[in-house]
């Protein structure tokens, strides 16, 4: 018989909400046990599919938040597997190292967690006689600068070598370094796999062997949007290998743009809406799509939208929940009002007002520092947990004060402009 093994990462159990636009409690509860149902979720293929072993490489559990009730769910379901003869091996990442619960938890006999330094372990003899090795290296701190690399083993001769291993690569985009190192260097090392773990984003870095980043199995908010999976790895006794990604995800995240350019009536609008929301709940593989919706393009309903923007928002709300599926997680406005010239060619003057908001004062370094120093001042109002979500580093900063800075002004400007084009009833 081959060897075959579902690899995942990141679950980040019962990690807490990332969006504070999650004001529906409905909304709240599926995101909140999203993590707990997307494990169980693979658990269930586990066993659907017969595999011999569950490999998880790293960020289990969510940090210093993780409570022991989190731990014991964890045990509850490596029991399942336990009770089908399914191995589970875990290399404990960054988030798992800042745990408080981590080493208090029993688990059952048939899951193994490696320490700081790398064991190889007998997973399975093929039928060819060919040993089955896993190798794993798990966090000791929340930091890991160097390479852990040099901890590993060299790999068993004669036997399949699988390598697992909670790492930033060469680096990664808004990730810090963790464990750096090279796909050369992996490939290099001589496994015949190396199960990864730490980026959220799925990636195959190489194919000979197969050095594979799973992805989170399940988003948190619209950054990590689209249905996430795990892969399924088989290994025939010729030691070739073949792997595929199955869906897992719970809730899909998504951003969605509606293009409501040269509309004029506010029943067009929402019919457009309801049009994008039917396409993509239809697309979607999640149970739950929750979606971040942008209306976009000139219309000379701009001004009436973002000053009616709560009754737009409870309207596209109400079409949601007819699609079942379907949840809004957040309303943004980017469309425009047309700069039409009236009689006498002279400009509204509420027009005239916008450019000249665009041209000059946004943009102006002056205005634009007062508003950082009045998004920093109220950041620290906020408890560390909301700070640390809002503005996790400079950069973000700057993205709040520029938002801040545009969205408000043109709230207010919509509010000049009072019952302007497009007004009417609905």
């Amino acid at each position: 018989m081959p060897f075959r093994f579902v690899h995942t990462a990141d679950l980040h159990l019962d990690s807490p909400l990332r969006s504070l636009a999650l004001r529906n409690a409905d909304l709240a509860e599926i995101v909140r046990g999203a993590s707990r149902r997307a494990f169980v979720k693979i658990v269930d293929l586990c066993i659907a599919e017969k595999v011999d072993a569950l490999l998880i490489a790293g960020d289990l559990y969510d940090g210093s938040q993780t409570s022991m009730n989190t731990a014991l769910f964890l045990g509850r379901e490596l029991r399942r597997l336990d009770e089908t003869g399914i191995r589970t091996f875990i290399i404990r990442g960054n988030h798992d190292a800042q745990s408080q619960v981590t080493n208090e938890l029993t688990l059952p006999p048939s899951a193994h967690v490696f320490k700081g330094r790398s064991k190889a372990v007998l997973a399975k003899t093929l039928a060819s006689g060919r040993d089955v090795y896993v190798h794993g290296v798990s966090f000791a701190s929340p930091h890991a600068p160097e390479s852990l690399l040099p901890a590993f083993q060299p790999p068993t001769p004669g036997a399949l070598n699988i390598g697992m291993l909670h790492t930033s690569l060469a680096g990664a985009s808004g990730h810090d370094p963790y464990a750096p190192c090279s796909t050369g260097d992996l490939v290099a090392h001589g496994f015949d796999y190396w199960a990864l773990g730490h980026i959220h984003q799925r990636q195959i870095h190489a194919t000979a062997p197969f050095v594979v980043m799973p992805g989170i199995p399940q988003g948190r908010d619209v950054n990590e949007a689209g249905v996430k999976s795990v892969t399924l790895v088989a290994f025939d006794d010729d030691g070739r290998a073949e792997i595929a990604e199955l869906p897992i995800g719970i809730a899909s995240f998504e951003r969605l743009s509606v293009d409501i350019s040269g509309l004029s009536e506010w029943r067009d609008v929402l019919d457009a809406v309801k049009q994008a929301l039917v396409r993509v709940s239809t697309d979607t593989l999640a149970e739950n799509v929750i979606l971040r919706v942008t209306l976009t393009g000139a219309t000379s309903l701009a001004w009436r939208l973002r000053r009616d923007a709560d009754l737009l928002r409870a309207e596209i709300d109400n079409i949601a929940a007819g699609i079942v599926v379907c949840w809004i997680e957040k309303l943004d406005l980017a469309c425009s009002n047309p700069m039409v010239e009236k009689t006498g060619a002279m400009l509204d003057p509420v027009d005239e007002l916008v450019a000249l908001v665009e041209a000059d004062v946004l943009p102006a370094h002056g205005f634009r520092q007062e508003v950082r120093a009045a998004v920093e001042d109220l950041l620290q109002q906020l408890p560390p947990e909301l700070r640390q979500v809002l503005a996790p580093d400079e950069d973000a900063i700057e993205r709040l004060a520029f938002e801040a800075s545009a969205s408000g002004g043109t709230e207010v400007l919509a509010h000049l402009h009072g019952g302007g084009a497009g007004e009417g009833q609905h």
